[in-house]
């Protein structure tokens, strides 16, 4: 069992992270709560929290940023029908607060925003990991304090021609890798795209855009 990796963050994509640790490369796929609270800086030592999950055709290694984020996507793939694809749709789309929450008080809506999670599910997963969430809270595995991320934006790029065209460029290949993530969470090609046209602003990073996408769903 891998219980955590310490090492040199190389790549980022949403939803994977390629970590170098002492000369060893890494794949991990991580929710984007964890991708906000990762430093921005290249180059970067980070520490992942990790489980190594395993199935008969794959073994995929995914990281979080926090215990109570690691203990929540566990108990959700134990959940009959609840892969952990789904589970890390569950992470990317609200905190670890707000699922508790909706749990709690049978918010049916907000789940469904989870891609993926349609009326049937949503009330299914309401029912089961009602009870499993209880003793964890209780022993303070989970709890319901919020987490919020701040957003900043860039500053002027300038109004040069280069700087222009690199901004351009810039803008086509984040709102990109947005749309591209998205993707990988679940939501349909015409509905990411759409999310992220709406999200997106001048000098915004990949982590951003995609953060204001989801609260777009959220709000909606």
């Amino acid at each position: 069992m891998i219980g955590f990796l310490k090492g040199i963050l190389v790549k980022k994509q949403p939803p994977l992270l390629w970590l170098d640790v002492r000369g060893v490369g890494y794949e991990v796929e991580a929710p984007m709560s964890t991708f906000y609270q990762l430093s921005q800086e290249a180059e970067a030592e980070v520490l992942l929290l990790t489980h190594l999950h395993v199935r008969e055709d794959i073994m995929q290694l995914f990281g979080f940023a926090t215990e109570a984020e690691r203990t929540l996507f566990k108990t959700l793939i134990k959940v009959n029908g609840i892969g952990a694809k789904m589970a890390l749709a569950v992470l990317s789309s609200m905190s670890v607060n707000e699922f508790c929450q909706s749990i709690e008080q049978s918010d049916v809506t907000a789940l469904t925003r989870i891609p993926g999670v349609g009326k049937k599910t949503a009330e299914r997963l309401q029912i089961e990991i009602r009870d499993r969430l209880k003793p964890l809270i209780e022993a303070g595995l989970l709890d319901y304090g919020s987490t919020e991320f701040s957003l900043q934006h860039s500053g002027d790029l300038g109004t040069t021609s280069d700087a222009l065209s690199n901004k351009l460029q810039n803008d086509v290949m984040v709102s990109s890798k947005a749309v591209e993530a998205l993707l990988a969470l679940g939501y349909k090609s015409a509905q990411a795209e759409k999310m992220v046209k709406q999200a997106y602003q001048e000098g915004m990073a990949l982590e951003e855009v995609i953060k204001a996408a989801l609260q777009g769903v959220k709000l909606a």
